[in-house]
């Protein structure tokens, strides 16, 4: 569990309201899902959506939850969000922190919010002693590509994620 103040205010440029980080809520399932719409689109990945509130909430707050989420919170508006679970490296011998999405509306970005965001699931990996923190990004987004060197990250060229879903998984477990 992280012992970083997840409520602890994050002070932006004087021109624009603060934002504020913290773990989601239960009441934070809607404007996530609505963010993951928007992330969508901006991916052109819309045909691939099937969240809804109701699909995503047990996997944050169910009985076993399976992933956690942070938001960035801005004039009472969730603004932004960081969507990660935990992975594990057997070369390590240790889990580490997979994010998975992270989103921050537009009229938002250029705050820090995004960087704000990034830190703290840096500090939680840290303070949680995992062995890496890690992510994924589209290679035309290069906006993303060089906030995320920016910010420390290497890519990784000799690498490539593998994916079977939907039909193809089911197909592949011979159900």
């Amino acid at each position: 569990m992280s012992t970083s103040d997840p409520a602890a205010p994050v002070v932006p440029p004087a021109e624009t309201p603060p934002f504020s980080l913290r773990p989601a809520e239960l009441r934070d399932v809607g404007p996530i899902v609505g963010l993951i719409r928007e992330l969508a689109e901006f991916e052109q990945l819309t045909h691939l959506l099937q969240v809804t509130p109701e699909k995503l909430r047990p996997h944050l707050f169910g009985e076993k939850p399976v992933a956690e989420a942070l938001v960035a919170e801005s004039a009472g508006e969730v603004v932004a969000f960081a969507l990660f679970f935990t992975n594990f490296s057997t070369f390590l011998a240790q889990p580490g922190l997979y994010l998975e999405d992270l989103y921050v509306k537009p009229g938002q970005r250029g705050r820090g919010v995004g960087e704000a965001l990034l830190t703290r699931l840096g500090r939680i990996a840290a303070e949680r002693g995992y062995g890496r923190f890690e992510w994924c990004v589209l290679d035309w987004n290069e906006n993303a590509i060089r906030f995320y060197q920016r910010m420390g990250a290497t890519m990784q060229p000799d690498w490539r994620l593998c994916r079977i879903s939907g039909e193809g998984l089911a197909g592949f477990a011979g159900s």
